[in-house]
């Protein structure tokens, strides 16, 4: 099966060096100088150091031909979320399935992937992958279970098609909201649970945030429609445990950083990668408020972002909340 990965970053190339073991890849990336760097050194150093391109990757900044190349296959859209309608909105009415990994609510609108996709390309055949993986240990093999979410089920079974191998489980969904949601919201709560691990506040203070957040991020999810069992699997609790925690997450690092202390301007200008939940969060209140859904870490994780409280204020005010039923 042809595949086109469309986005040059750390989890658009090492899904494609997974892939690369056994189809016919195209790896799609703007910037004609990153794509002459590949080609030379079929390294992506900036994102994955030391991990090569196999030669059935082929490196492009032609989209026409990334696109006509995955003819009968599928495409990857591994572009950052700020990037996901511009990308949609350059397919063909005759494209080929299409599935994104990008993990987040749009800037501005607040969407989330499937509801930018029914407005750019109602017609198209779409869906999400998503679920616990840090690029790195995609790109070397390592064991990494993820779910392919759509209302599509061919569009499953396609993805199953193309990326099940002996390394990389892919598992199906018809809850494409249910998984985006948890995708986002996971990378919100991350940045909480940094911040608790920036401050030294011990492992209790963890588990707490994880649990009481995966009960937010459910919430949220039911209210725009999402079913409750996505929550237990690997878009929810999974990858949230994932982000939570591993030294490898982005998100997690940002609310070590804050704790520590550091300016967020800084802490992104020297990330070199985007942290999604950082332009996630408002959204992600904004969502919960139009549904009457309650969010008190997800909303102390925004002031903190925002300037209006600090970290340790953060941690007053949630644990200073009144008691109540769990459930």
């Amino acid at each position: 099966m042809n595949l086109s990965v469309l986005g040059a970053g750390a989890w658009g190339t090492a899904l494609a060096i997974n892939a690369g073991a056994r189809h016919a890849v195209r790896l799609w990336a703007r910037d004609a100088q990153q794509v002459a760097h590949l080609e030379a050194t079929r390294l992506n150093e900036r994102y994955l150091s030391g991990v090569a391109l196999p030669p059935s990757v082929q490196v492009t900044n032609d989209f026409d031909e990334a696109i006509a190349h995955a003819r009968g296959g599928l495409v990857i859209i591994a572009t950052p979320m700020a990037a996901l309608a511009e990308m949609l909105g350059r397919l063909p009415a005759d494209a080929p399935g299409v599935l994104w990994l990008c993990k987040g609510f749009q800037e501005g609108t607040g969407w989330l992937g499937h509801e930018v996709a029914r407005a750019v390309c109602p017609q198209a055949r779409v869906g999400v992958l998503s679920g616990p993986s840090f690029a790195i240990e995609v790109a070397r093999g390592r064991p990494t279970a993820l779910v392919a979410a759509s209302t599509d089920a061919a569009l499953c079974d396609e993805a199953v098609a193309a990326l099940h191998s002996d390394n990389l489980r892919v598992y199906t969904s018809n809850d494409p909201v249910g998984v985006e949601v948890g995708g986002a919201v996971k990378n919100v709560l991350a940045i909480a649970t940094g911040i608790a691990d920036g401050m030294q506040l011990g492992l209790n203070a963890r588990a707490a945030l994880i649990t009481r957040g995966l009960a937010e991020m459910t919430r949220l999810g039911l209210a725009l429609g999402a079913h409750t069992e996505t929550f237990m699997g690997l878009s929810g609790l999974g990858d949230l445990v994932l982000t939570a925690t591993g030294d490898l997450s982005r998100n997690r690092k940002v609310g070590v950083l804050l704790a520590q202390g550091t300016p967020l301007p800084q802490i992104l200008g020297e990330l070199g990668h985007v942290a999604e939940g950082v332009y996630s969060a408002p959204m992600v209140l904004r969502r919960a408020a139009e549904r009457g859904v309650e969010m008190p870490i997800a909303s102390a994780v925004v002031d903190v972002l925002e300037g209006r409280i600090t970290p340790r204020q953060a941690v007053e005010q949630l644990m200073g909340r009144e008691s109540r039923s769990e459930h």
